[in-house]
């Protein structure tokens, strides 16, 4: 792969990433940036986190799909090289989030990460069958490991997903931004640039606020045309009530 102009830290699980990748996506194709889509697990970035009690009962199954998905990710990269993933991604994330919604519940969550689930988007995509054995080949979870780390040792570890460097290696590093809305083309661009000069200001840190709307994802329930509930991810999530 060329040199990129960003590299995206994303898991195919995240809501949140999928919505602010295609916002990424729109700014792609206006300014002709080469993208690397890379990896960060939500699974192994909350490996010290007692799911039953920081979590809703079906994170902790949902996260792990994300993991599974990493993997057979991985076993396409060596492969197929970078260049693959952009493509694997968009089209996991549209199976995933341009879909009807799918319970809260551990085992719909799962799903994603099966042989059933990933297959035809191999198929769609050209790719051989073989990668869905990846699924449950813990050996690649190392180099999951390994990107996960470098991306929280760009920003420091009390993030999520996604991180995106820009003009990596030597270039600013952030986490999110975290949007719910997907902007027009003329926004996309104007609010990327806002969000990158406000980063590259050497003493910006943060700037946050846990009230989120849900994405307008279809797999969410939230259509384009509406404006998801309004929710507060205290400490990064929908945290279990007391």
């Amino acid at each position: 792969m060329t040199a990129p102009d960003l590299r995206f830290y994303f898991d195919p699980v995240c809501p949140f990433a999928w919505m602010t990748s295609r916002w990424v996506r729109l700014v792609q194709a206006q300014r002709d940036y080469i993208v690397d889509w890379s990896f960060i697990s939500l699974r192994q970035l909350n490996a010290h986190i007692d799911y039953a009690t920081h979590f809703p009962p079906e994170y902790e199954a949902g996260h792990t799909a994300g993991l599974r998905l990493l993997r057979a990710a991985a076993s396409v990269r060596a492969e197929h090289g970078r260049e693959a993933m952009g493509p694997l991604y968009a089209a996991l994330g549209a199976r995933i989030f341009d879909a009807e919604p799918v319970p809260d519940e551990a085992g719909a969550h799962a799903h994603r990460g099966t042989a059933e689930f990933l297959a035809p988007i191999l198929a769609g995509l050209g790719l051989p069958e073989h990668h869905v054995r990846a699924l449950d080949d813990t050996s690649f979870d190392e180099e999951i490991q390994a990107s996960t780390d470098e991306a929280l040792s760009l920003t420091g570890k009390d993030v999520g997903t996604p991180i995106i460097h820009v003009e990596p290696p030597e270039g600013v590093a952030f986490f999110g931004p975290v949007i719910s809305r997907l902007p027009s083309d003329d926004d996309a661009v104007e609010l990327w640039d806002h969000v990158v000069g406000l980063a590259r200001f050497p003493g910006f840190a943060e700037l946050k606020r846990s009230l989120r709307e849900l994405p307008q994802l279809r797999a969410l329930g939230v259509s384009e045309d509406e404006a998801g509930v309004q929710q507060d991810w205290h400490g990064g999530s929908r945290r279990r009530k007391k």
